[in-house]
């Protein structure tokens, strides 16, 4: 059952002009429903749109861990360290780094 508010996000998101935040917020909703293909479909099409665009990068890695996909997620998560360095943000690396070091100890 669709419930109202992820209606309201994939509207929102099906739109050519949609905008990040947009595309996050419905793969935060997909993930909360435990959608979690459709989640991940929607951050990657969220990083081809808006590769800057820094929380998706944690989020989809925790979804593949979630999922098992360990190996799926370490990519995901190296990129966001990347970003978060060379856009200085300092507590989303540290995210990410500990999100990482939790891949590699689970897979």
């Amino acid at each position: 059952m669709t419930t109202k508010r992820l209606e309201f996000f994939e509207k929102a998101a099906a739109s050519t002009t949609a905008d990040a935040f947009s595309l996050y917020a419905l793969a935060m909703e997909y993930r909360k429903e435990r959608r979690a293909a459709d989640a991940l479909t929607t951050f990657v099409r969220l990083r081809a749109r808006d590769a800057e665009y820094l929380p998706m990068y944690l989020m989809a890695g925790q979804l593949l861990i979630d999922e098992g996909r360990e190996a799926e997620a370490r990519p995901w998560l190296e990129a966001g360290i990347e970003l978060a360095t060379k856009t200085g943000n300092s507590k989303a690396k540290n995210e990410l780094v500990q999100a990482l070091e939790s891949c590699d100890a689970e897979g």
